[in-house]
Parts: C-alpha cells; structure tokens; sequence
C-alpha cells in the first residue's frame, strides 16, 4: 500500500496535479512527463473518479481523456493491497475500446504512467488480428488493468482467459462508438458478466443525443462534464470547393505547394485509399493507406512509420479517427466527407491536440455541399467556401441546389459569404494564402 503521506513527500513536483491528490508516484512520473498542468477535462474528473461516481465526460479531441480515467484508476490501485489477482482471472478496471490501435495506445499511456510503480501494477491489451494464444498467456493470473477491444474479449471469455465477476470499474472509451449499432450486441453481452454495482465512466469526444438516453441504464447518478469548446480550439477548419472531377488535382497542388512532411487524408472506403495513392503517386506524391484490410502487424508498422515522420502522406478509413494520438500532427484533409457528421469531429480531431496549432482541410464538390451544411449545423460551426487560385469553380450553392432538385440553376446570386465562427489563429502559418 502506498501511504497519503508519500503524496506530501513530493511537493518540489508539479504543484497543479498535487492538489488533485496523486500518490507520489504518479506525481513524480508526470513531471517526467512534463505534464505541467491538469487539463480542463483532468481537473473536473479524476476528482469525481478518485470519490467512486459514474461520470458521462465529453471534450474535445486531444484534450487528456485518457490520462482523465487512467491517473485515478492507477492511483485507487496504489493506494489498496497492490499486486493482481494470482488465483484466478480476473480483471479489476475493464477499458473498452473501439479499435485496436487505440487499445494499444490506451494501454501504453497506462504502463507509462505506472512507470514509478515497479511492475505492481499489471495492464494487459487484448484485441484482434493477432495470435489470441499470447493474449491468453498474458491474462494468466489475472489482471489489474484490462485495455480490451469487445470482440477479441468475448473470444478470452469463451476460451475462459479471463472473467469479468471482480470488474470495480468499466470505461467506455470513444463512448458514443461504443454505445453504437456496431457495438450494441457485444457489449450488452459483455454487461451480462460484470457485477451490477460498479463505476462507469464513459469519455468521448462527442454524445449525439440518441446516444446519452443509451446510457441511462448504465449510469448510477452520473456526473455529466461537458467542455467540447470550438472557441478553445487550436485547430483552424477550412473548406475548399472544387468542381467535380477536380479534387485529386487540387489536393496535388496543395501538398506540394505548402510542402506539408505529414498529412492524414481521410477517404471512406477501403478501395479508395489504395485508388487516391495511385492517382497521387502519378502526380510524383508517394503516400501509405491505412484500412482494416491490412493485417495488424502490417498497420502497426505503417501508423509506427507515420508517427516518427518516415512517411508523409497516409492515407485512411475512419479506424484513423478515433483516439490515436500522433504527436503534433499539423494537417488532416478530409478528401472525403465523413458518411455520419459526428466522426467530422473526431477526424479532424487527430491535429490541433495538446495545445498544438493544427489545420483541417475539407475538399468538396458540389455534390458535398448538403451534407456538409448537415455537418455544420450538428457541430454549430459555419465555414467560409474559399476556393483556389487556378481551381476556381462557378457559383456553388447554385450548382448544389441543381443537383439536389434536378432543376435549372437560376442566375449567380451576389449575396456576401458569412465568414466563420471560430478563434482568430493565423492559419497562414500552416496553409499561406490561397
């Protein structure tokens, strides 16, 4: 057990953190960290996590929700008998995640935080496409921290590597993907085998309404955090209108022109990331996909390459959008839009993290313009239709409104464009002008 009075041991570490009563530790590791200061999100809910309440937290991308759940889970486990269960296994705080990717990431910043805790605390991260047999050796005797994706959990139970009776506390990460269609049967089957009184904290970056009346059964008086802040954002959203048949020439000019070193460009399918690369690569652009068709190992190694710099254009679905946390990523495009307007957010959420200036791309045609306009309206933002020099296309909301209706396209109106709602950040650092 680690004692209250270690925690006073430590003032010389970061003052801000030590007022929300973290062992010493975990304080000593943060200031390793450079962890300056608790976050908005950090300060409002290790409190609320460290006193036992169920907690529905939403902020924005980038803002610390990991180290949100995972500093008062650690410090509740340092603070009782340390060591896991050795009898049987079972698992004490159970993380759900939508991804593997992200289920790595998740459990990595756990080990790294636990870094000061000499192994007393064991985290495991179980998800598919690869060898379940490792998993299951790594499960034997039980786990403080599981970090788990729902199918490749469900697959453990079965083959009885694990249980979940002992579960004290379950976090629901990207919450809103988690409490969607995809996930529905899995987790409702995965809620059968955990004890009825326990703590559950869901995080996300966004809760559509139909997703926070899901979550009443699940929730016992939670505490609701909401700080998702377009003003507070240091992500600058630009849209940029092309005439169909014109988006790939554009996104070429851009690349080269601004000489971006990395860039995550979003497509919707799997087929359209490899076809988007060989049309850029005939342009002299070299760029990687990234998509569930790949195997694990070959993933890993392209989002590992893609994060240290060795590649500067990927390509990829939206297993990209949700939580992967790449260091100072300066430019996300969206090449295509986003089929539900909530992953907009999440998409554009993997720049601007941390405090980091970012830029947010959006290339459409006028076959775009309706669902973009839905998109705005669900994020309450409203984006300037610029255009660039050389891609210059005829009056857009007309074209657009043809081709919703089927109809003749009236004469070029002379209304003013509203610029955009959002912080004043000089994006010419990233994009120049246009």
């Amino acid at each position: 057990m680690i004692s209250n009075a270690n925690i006073d041991k430590n003032s010389q570490h970061n003052d801000s953190f030590q007022t929300l009563k973290l062992v010493s530790p975990l304080l000593k590791r943060l200031s390793e960290m450079q962890y300056t200061q608790p976050t908005p999100i950090q300060m409002q809910a290790i409190p609320n996590v460290l006193a036992g309440r169920d907690i529905i937290a939403g902020a924005n991308t980038g803002s610390g929700k990991t180290a949100a759940f995972a500093l008062p889970i650690l410090n509740t486990l340092a603070l009782q008998a340390t060591g896991h269960k050795s009898s049987a296994n079972f698992v004490s705080h159970l993380v759900l995640v939508p991804t593997r990717e992200l289920a790595k990431q998740v459990a990595d910043s756990i080990k790294s935080y636990a870094a000061h805790f000499n192994g007393a605390i064991k985290t495991v991260a179980v998800f598919g496409g690869v060898s379940i047999n490792t998993q299951m050796q790594a499960l034997r005797g039980g786990s403080d921290i599981l970090v788990a994706t729902p199918g490749r959990l469900l697959d453990l139970i079965n083959s009885n590597a694990v249980k979940l009776d002992n579960v004290n506390t379950l976090v629901l990460d990207e919450a809103d993907r988690m409490l969607s269609l995809g996930f529905t049967d899995e987790l409702a089957s995965l809620l059968k085998l955990m004890p009825p009184q326990k703590q559950t904290l869901l995080f996300s970056a966004t809760f559509p309404e139909q997703v926070k009346a899901l979550t009443k059964d699940l929730l016992n008086d939670p505490v609701e955090i909401q700080l998702q802040s377009a003003e507070q954002s240091t992500l600058v959203q630009r849209l940029f209108t092309v005439d169909k048949g014109q988006k790939t020439a554009l996104l070429s000019h851009l690349i080269k022109q601004h000489q971006w070193q990395q860039i995550l460009i979003f497509v919707n399918a799997k087929s359209a990331c490899k076809h988007l690369a060989d049309k850029l690569a005939k342009r002299g652009i070299n760029a990687e996909v990234f998509h569930g068709d790949k195997g694990q190992g070959a993933r890993t190694r392209v989002l590992e390459a893609f994060k240290v710099g060795e590649i500067q254009v990927l390509i990829a679905t939206d297993i990209a959008a949700r939580g992967l946390d790449i260091d100072k990523l300066p430019v996300v495009i969206n090449f295509d839009l986003p089929r539900s307007p909530a992953d907009y957010m999440h998409r554009i959420g993997r720049s601007g993290r941390a405090g980091e200036v970012g830029l947010a791309l959006s290339i459409i045609d006028f076959e775009d313009v309706q669902h973009f306009k839905v998109i705005e309206k669900k994020h309450k933002i409203q984006l300037e239709r610029e255009q660039v020099n050389g891609f210059e296309t005829t009056d857009f909301e007309q074209l657009a409104l043809q081709a919703k209706n089927n109809i003749t396209a009236p004469a070029q109106g002379t209304g003013k464009k509203k610029r955009s709602k959002q912080p004043q950040i000089n994006a010419d650092i990233w994009l120049g002008k246009v």
